[in-house]
Protein backbone atom coordinates (compact mmCIF):
# COMPACT_ATOMS: atom_id res chain seq x y z
CA UNK A 1 0.00 0.00 0.00
CA UNK A 2 0.91 3.40 -1.13
CA UNK A 3 1.80 6.20 2.00
CA UNK A 4 -1.24 8.52 1.99
CA UNK A 5 0.24 11.94 2.39
CA UNK A 6 -1.83 14.98 3.30
CA UNK A 7 -1.28 18.72 1.67
CA UNK A 8 0.59 20.77 4.13
CA UNK A 9 0.64 24.16 1.93
CA UNK A 10 1.09 24.71 -1.63
CA UNK A 11 3.69 27.41 -2.39
CA UNK A 12 3.45 29.90 -5.00
CA UNK A 13 6.76 31.56 -6.17
CA UNK A 14 6.71 35.67 -6.40
CA UNK A 15 8.83 38.36 -5.83
CA UNK A 16 7.90 39.93 -2.92
CA UNK A 17 6.10 37.36 -0.32
CA UNK A 18 5.31 39.71 2.23
CA UNK A 19 3.05 41.81 -0.49
CA UNK A 20 1.45 38.60 -2.31
CA UNK A 21 0.79 37.03 1.51
CA UNK A 22 -0.79 40.69 2.27
CA UNK A 23 -2.81 40.37 -0.68
CA UNK A 24 -4.51 36.84 0.15
CA UNK A 25 -4.84 37.39 3.96
CA UNK A 26 -7.38 40.03 2.76
CA UNK A 27 -9.12 38.10 0.20
CA UNK A 28 -9.13 35.11 2.43
CA UNK A 29 -9.38 36.64 6.08
CA UNK A 30 -6.66 33.80 6.49
CA UNK A 31 -4.12 34.70 9.04
CA UNK A 32 -0.63 35.96 8.47
CA UNK A 33 1.38 32.82 10.06
CA UNK A 34 5.27 34.30 8.59
CA UNK A 35 6.39 37.25 6.70
CA UNK A 36 9.81 37.84 5.74
CA UNK A 37 11.22 38.99 2.38
CA UNK A 38 12.25 35.71 1.23
CA UNK A 39 8.96 33.55 2.46
CA UNK A 40 5.44 34.36 4.21
CA UNK A 41 2.74 32.25 5.15
CA UNK A 42 -1.06 32.89 5.48
CA UNK A 43 -3.08 29.76 6.49
CA UNK A 44 -6.06 28.83 8.37
CA UNK A 45 -5.04 26.14 10.47
CA UNK A 46 -5.86 23.52 7.76
CA UNK A 47 -5.03 25.16 4.73
CA UNK A 48 -1.82 27.13 3.90
CA UNK A 49 -0.76 28.91 1.02
CA UNK A 50 3.51 29.65 1.17
CA UNK A 51 5.17 32.49 -0.62
CA UNK A 52 9.09 32.15 -1.66
CA UNK A 53 10.51 34.81 -3.24
CA UNK A 54 12.02 33.71 -7.13
CA UNK A 55 13.07 37.78 -8.42
CA UNK A 56 13.36 36.90 -11.61
CA UNK A 57 9.85 35.37 -11.99
CA UNK A 58 7.39 36.43 -15.26
CA UNK A 59 4.25 35.89 -14.85
CA UNK A 60 2.62 33.77 -17.78
CA UNK A 61 -0.18 35.63 -19.94
CA UNK A 62 -3.52 34.67 -20.14
CA UNK A 63 -5.33 32.19 -22.13
CA UNK A 64 -1.99 30.63 -22.44
CA UNK A 65 -0.68 26.91 -22.38
CA UNK A 66 2.07 28.38 -20.21
CA UNK A 67 -0.63 28.00 -17.16
CA UNK A 68 0.80 26.17 -14.84
CA UNK A 69 -2.11 25.77 -11.79
CA UNK A 70 -4.48 28.36 -10.64
CA UNK A 71 -6.97 28.29 -7.46
CA UNK A 72 -9.55 28.78 -7.22
CA UNK A 73 -12.12 30.46 -4.07
CA UNK A 74 -15.86 29.78 -3.42
CA UNK A 75 -17.47 33.62 -2.39
CA UNK A 76 -21.09 34.52 -1.92
CA UNK A 77 -21.10 37.07 -4.63
CA UNK A 78 -18.82 36.29 -7.33
CA UNK A 79 -18.90 39.72 -9.29
CA UNK A 80 -18.54 41.56 -6.09
CA UNK A 81 -15.53 40.08 -4.72
CA UNK A 82 -14.26 40.23 -8.30
CA UNK A 83 -14.70 43.81 -8.01
CA UNK A 84 -13.24 44.09 -4.53
CA UNK A 85 -10.02 41.99 -5.22
CA UNK A 86 -9.30 43.94 -7.86
CA UNK A 87 -9.58 46.78 -5.52
CA UNK A 88 -7.02 45.39 -3.61
CA UNK A 89 -4.61 45.11 -6.72
CA UNK A 90 -6.02 41.89 -8.85
CA UNK A 91 -6.48 42.20 -12.14
CA UNK A 92 -9.30 40.90 -14.71
CA UNK A 93 -8.28 39.63 -18.18
CA UNK A 94 -10.26 40.24 -21.06
CA UNK A 95 -11.07 36.58 -21.53
CA UNK A 96 -13.26 35.04 -19.30
CA UNK A 97 -14.59 31.44 -20.20
CA UNK A 98 -17.29 31.29 -17.16
CA UNK A 99 -18.31 34.58 -17.96
CA UNK A 100 -21.82 33.77 -20.73
CA UNK A 101 -24.67 34.71 -22.50
CA UNK A 102 -26.21 32.80 -20.12
CA UNK A 103 -24.97 34.72 -16.55
CA UNK A 104 -21.28 34.28 -14.53
CA UNK A 105 -19.87 30.66 -13.60
CA UNK A 106 -17.20 32.35 -12.23
CA UNK A 107 -14.29 34.83 -12.97
CA UNK A 108 -10.86 34.29 -13.52
CA UNK A 109 -8.30 36.91 -11.97
CA UNK A 110 -4.46 37.51 -12.02
CA UNK A 111 -3.03 38.35 -7.89
CA UNK A 112 -0.56 41.46 -8.17
CA UNK A 113 2.02 39.57 -9.08
CA UNK A 114 0.16 37.81 -12.25
CA UNK A 115 -0.91 34.02 -10.82
CA UNK A 116 -4.10 33.06 -11.99
CA UNK A 117 -7.14 32.43 -9.46
CA UNK A 118 -10.92 32.07 -9.79
CA UNK A 119 -13.82 33.60 -7.50
CA UNK A 120 -16.67 30.57 -7.79
CA UNK A 121 -20.06 30.56 -6.32
CA UNK A 122 -20.54 28.61 -3.03
CA UNK A 123 -22.24 25.62 -3.55
CA UNK A 124 -25.66 25.49 -3.49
Amino acid sequence: MTTKAKLLAFTIDCAEPKKLAEFYHEITGWDIQYAEDEYAAVGDGTTNIYFGRVADRRPVTWPSPDKQFHLDFRVPDVEKAAEEYTALGATRPAFQPGVTEEGTRWIVLQDPEGHLFCVCPEAS
